[in-house]
């Protein structure tokens, strides 16, 4: 039953990817396009995929930085290789690779799911912290080019969620008394759930689990960790700045431009469908328009942009999956630091 949950999760949203990037390509100029991507500078392409290796090595070191407060010590490659594991299943289903990232590594370096999943939270919530910043970082920039942008994205969202307000109401009511009423039930009746070995099995789960989170807290080498957080979204940055070299359509465009492409980006790769097909292409050729680069300039420096940090996921992610299937499992050991 599971299984099929799953194909069918995955079929929609291929379906969902599938109809926003036939969406995206509506109205394009397929010759105009083709014509921009003959142009292609591959000695920026060249600069771009090694900064996005850069970022991936960064990444790896980051992410293994969290490990070694809460005891397990697992060594870069174990880590950069279930992480690039991670990305290659979220070209297929979205988020999935936060869940298989972590079990690569429990199976390769032995460290337990619950505890790689409480560093993962972490991560990604200082990963959407950054994004909100630059978000606004760029809207202070480019106010006047991004103010009527975002307005046209969030005004019928807006004026629909208005419609909806009761019915949004009740949803966080009905979640906010559902919250309290499992709290106060675990709390009237704890003494007999730690006796529970179903509940003893959720504690601990939930116990390595925020043993993760907080692993942050208890890291000595806190400036390096945000060094590397820094040099990672500056990445990020530079490889969408930097590809703009790639197309003659986008060669002249400024730093300015390059931050408004960025965070667009940042957005439609974060959308939950695989990789951010069509939602990426769609923000950044609509974003592009506002430099005053036509449609069909757009869509290239989007497909090209998209294709190959793809194909350079997929090809890593490969690799990394080959090492981390050929690699023995490693032997339960205990933790210098206990989860429970």
């Amino acid at each position: 039953m599971k299984k099929t949950v799953n194909i069918v999760k995955y079929l929609l949203l291929l379906a969902v990817s599938v109809f926003l990037m036939a969406y995206a390509l509506r109205s394009i100029n397929f010759t105009a396009v083709k014509s921009e991507l003959s142009q292609a500078n591959f000695f920026w392409i060249g600069v771009t995929l090694l900064l996005s290796v850069a970022g991936y090595v960064s990444r790896a070191i980051r992410w293994q930085m969290q490990y070694a407060p809460v005891g397990y010590k697992p060594t870069f490659w174990q880590v950069y290789h279930a992480q690039m594991v991670g990305y290659l299943a979220n070209v297929v289903l979205p988020r999935a690779g936060e869940v298989i990232r972590c079990t690569i590594l429990k199976r390769t370096a032995n460290v337990p799911v619950n505890v790689s999943l409480g560093t993962v939270i972490t991560e990604r919530l200082l990963d959407l912290v950054l994004l909100v910043s630059c978000i606004g970082a760029t809207f202070f920039i480019e106010f006047d080019r991004l103010n009527e942008f975002f307005l046209q994205i969030f005004s019928d969202k807006y004026n629909g969620l208005q419609q909806n307000l009761q019915t949004l109401y009740l949803l966080i009511g009905v979640v906010v008394l559902g919250t309290l009423f499992v709290v106060w039930y675990i709390y009237k009746n704890i003494s007999r759930l730690q006796h529970n070995r179903h509940f003893q099995k959720v504690s601990q789960f939930v116990k390595g689990l925020w043993l993760g989170i907080f692993s942050i807290k208890e890291m000595d080498q806190k400036g390096l960790f945000l060094l590397h957080t820094a040099f990672i979204w500056f990445s990020y940055f530079l490889t969408s700045y930097l590809a703009f070299f790639v197309l003659p359509g986008t060669s002249g465009l400024s730093w300015q431009a390059g931050m408004t492409i960025f965070v667009m980006g940042g957005i439609g790769m974060s959308a939950p469908v695989q990789g951010g097909i069509g939602v990426y292409h769609i923000l950044v050729r609509t974003a592009l328009l506002l430099y005053a680069v036509p449609l069909d300039k757009g869509m290239a420096y989007a497909l090209i942009v998209h294709a190959t940090g793809a194909i350079l996921v997929v090809i890593m992610g490969v690799i990394s999956l080959v090492a981390s299937l050929a690699a023995k499992p490693k032997k339960a050991l205990l933790a210098q630091q206990q989860t429970a």
